[in-house]
């Protein structure tokens, strides 16, 4: 552990924060290797990855499912609130998700080209940068720096389950705005609306939306960022108006007729990709620009998504 990384994190996050996320990532480290049932995970047993290409290879998908990576789709979600502040209708939010940047090096060259000229207001990314979830992140630290590079100010961001902590002040550094467990005000004029982010909810129960929702006043309109969604019903009874999330891949390999095999997520399936609603609170979930595991997509191409706010 870098003592210069430490000491910026106990700045950042209080040294509480710091220190329990640290503990929590050698604590699943060790089960990675062989201490206990997250090792028999597919995403973490790396003998069954091999498999899995080699099965890909033998069938004739893995070549296809490989140049599948690189064709991301611009997707276009318009939702609509009533409580939205007159100011911010037509807001626009850029969403990137499990980027992966260290496995999927096609693919963000692609990202690159197609973020160049967009035209957005806010760009928030939803988390799982690294393609492992243990080890070195230099690596990943430069691919994400070459993403941000072509991203228009400003830019928020959350850690997902391959990520590491440490990675917090690197990610700063290049202008990427971490909410762990926090809110920033986005204002327009004399209206305003809040955006808060949580620490990842899934493999590191880092998760604490109380903590996030302390500077919003009640009523205010709110959007969370989320790695996985499997917090909507925290979300929504926390009076939350959007949750934004990605982590499922929407399946990444799936069945004819974009049918997930898996989601890796406890929550209904029509959760796992795109729009959905949960009570008063709307959702998306993206499937993510990157891959994991394997570097293929089947039948279910990767996204970027602009999300267009409407007041109404």
């Amino acid at each position: 552990m870098d003592e210069d990384i430490l000491r910026k994190m106990e700045e950042r996050l209080g040294p509480f924060h710091a220190r329990q996320r640290l503990g929590i990532e050698a604590d699943h480290e060790a089960q990675t290797f062989g201490h206990g049932l997250l090792s028999f995970h597919i995403r973490n047993w790396y003998p069954v990855h091999s498999v899995i290409r080699n099965a890909l290879k033998l069938t004739g998908l893995y070549w296809r499912g490989r140049r599948n990576t690189g064709s991301i789709l611009v997707k276009r979600n318009d939702v609509m609130f009533k409580e939205l502040p007159p100011l911010f209708d037509g807001f626009t939010i850029l969403h990137l998700s499990d980027m992966h940047v260290d496995m999927n090096e096609a693919a963000m060259q692609r990202l690159i080209e197609l973020v160049g000229d967009m035209r957005y207001d806010l760009c928030v990314l939803t988390g799982d940068y690294r393609g492992k979830n243990f080890g070195p992140f230099e690596a990943t630290l430069n691919g994400v720096a070459r993403v941000r590079a072509h991203l228009k100010e400003p830019v928020y961001g959350v850690l997902g389950d391959h990520d590491t902590i440490q990675m917090v002040p690197g990610l700063e550094a290049m202008g990427i705005r971490m909410l762990l467990n926090e809110s920033e005000v986005i204002v327009r004029g004399d209206q305003q609306i809040y955006l808060a982010g949580i620490d990842d909810a899934h493999r590191f129960k880092a998760d604490d939306i109380e903590k996030a929702t302390l500077q919003i006043p009640y009523g205010e309109f709110s959007i969370l960022l989320s790695h996985t969604p499997e917090i909507y019903r925290q979300a929504a009874h926390a009076d939350f108006n959007l949750l934004l999330s990605g982590h499922t891949h929407g399946g990444q390999i799936c069945l004819p007729g974009s049918i997930p095999i898996i989601l890796d997520a406890v929550l209904p399936r029509r959760m796992g990709a795109g729009a959905w609603q949960y009570h008063d609170m709307a959702g998306y979930t993206s499937v993510g620009a990157g891959s994991s595991v394997v570097p293929v997509r089947l039948n279910c191409p990767p996204e970027i998504t602009l999300h267009c706010l409407r007041s109404g």
